[in-house]
């Protein structure tokens, strides 16, 4: 398993909904957040886009020279900016971080915001200009390596004598990520992209989704790698996880549910529309599947489920979603500092994961813990009673 976590550039809280609690978004907060992904040994970090948030690619380039393995998942939106530009900016950021950049696309979203920002097409039309961006910036980059040129002429994007003088890390190009539930966007998918990301639907919706990707891809001559969305909410025992994910929405009131839940139903987002659908703004059962938690999505746009419980049970449901033929796993809980280290203390032993030894996290000599009166080492972690097989 891949997991990563979540740098959290459109703030931070220990409730969800209120200013109680919450935490200012900082340079400071958010390298706290990456050294300790660092350090903790997750593969790598999401960085969400949009007004709401801190720019990402700026957010994640000064953090850089703050981490050392960690990799970063930068969102590029198609039509916001030029394919050739957001080539040369994926070409740096891989060469100034020794090739740590994966690129997460971006198509959906909200209109309001979009228009906000220049972008008028229908959603089919914002699929296809998706579509003409990244045959662009493939063709770019690739090129990059041998010296050649890119011409394109598009219905929506052209280009004549397009390069990039300074080539990736990576060949031919950065990985490239990639979330939609439309037609349209398992088509782009199925055409262009490495990794297929879902929200955290229940396992039979994402065993669904995953056949219908693996499918249209097919046709087109590929195969993905998969990937999903979660948050988390672990705790040494499921009652007190299932407390915490109670006092996670406490703070929160009805007219804010509604205000959000009405911003979420004017996108053209099928994943926000599925997401929404499984609670339908309501408090009543937001558990829509086994440990699987619809309550972050009352309020909160885009991922809105979290796996509750204590490291073994949310260790079982990882793995019943790694059976489906997901190998990444892009995780975040409240507050993100507290919550990265809860997950891999309590996680992290539990999970076929390949360990990197040459990060603190994973010193396997020890010792571990604090010295006990000044001589003694502290005796080995019991072994949990249930694991999960790595099979």
């Amino acid at each position: 398993m891949n997991v990563f976590w979540f740098i959290p550039t459109h703030g931070d809280s220990r409730y969800l909904g209120t200013a109680e609690g919450g935490r200012l978004v900082s340079h400071d907060y958010m390298k706290q957040v990456a050294v300790a992904a660092d350090t903790l040994g997750y593969d790598g970090v999401l960085l969400p886009t949009g007004r709401s948030c801190e720019d990402a690619w700026v957010t994640a380039a000064s953090l850089i020279g703050e981490t050392r393995q960690l990799k970063f998942l930068i969102a590029v939106r198609p039509g916001l900016s030029a394919p050739t530009l957001s080539a040369r900016m994926a070409a740096t950021f891989d060469r100034l971080s020794g090739g740590r950049l994966l690129v997460n696309v971006v198509t959906g979203g909200d209109p309001a915001e979009q228009e906000s920002d220049g972008i008028f097409g229908t959603h089919k039309e914002r699929y296809e200009i998706s579509d003409e961006f990244l045959k662009i910036w493939r063709d770019v980059l690739g090129k990059t390596h041998t010296g050649g040129e890119t011409n394109f002429e598009g219905k929506h994007l052209s280009v004549k004598g397009a390069k990039a003088l300074y080539p990736p890390v990576q060949a031919p190009y950065p990985p490239l990520y990639f979330g939609g539930s439309s037609d349209e966007a398992i088509d782009l998918a199925a055409e262009q992209v490495d990794v297929y990301l879902t929200w955290g639907e229940p396992p039979a919706a994402v065993a669904e989704k995953i056949a219908t990707v693996r499918a249209r891809a097919a046709k087109a001559g590929r195969t993905l790698r998969f990937g999903i969305r979660l948050h988390v909410i672990v705790r040494e025992t499921t009652e007190a996880a299932w407390r915490a994910a109670d006092e996670l929405i406490s703070k929160l009131d009805d007219d804010t549910i509604e205000k959000a839940q009405k911003t979420f139903a004017r996108m053209d987002s099928e994943g926000q529309r599925r997401m929404a659908a499984l609670h339908g703004g309501k408090r009543d059962k937001l558990e829509v599947s086994p440990n699987l938690w619809a309550g972050v999505g009352l309020v909160r746009g885009g991922a809105g489920t979290a796996l509750v419980g204590d490291g073994p049970t949310v260790a079982a449901r990882l793995k019943e979603y790694a059976d489906l033929g997901i190998d990444t796993f892009i995780l975040s809980g409240y507050p993100h500092l507290e919550e990265s280290y809860r997950f891999a203390e309590l996680v992290f032993p539990l999970l076929p994961r390949k360990q990197n030894e040459t990060l603190p996290g994973f010193n396997l000599t020890g010792p571990f813990g604090e010295i006990v009166g000044n001589t003694h080492v502290p005796p080995p972690a019991a072994k949990p009673a249930q694991q999960v097989s790595e099979s």
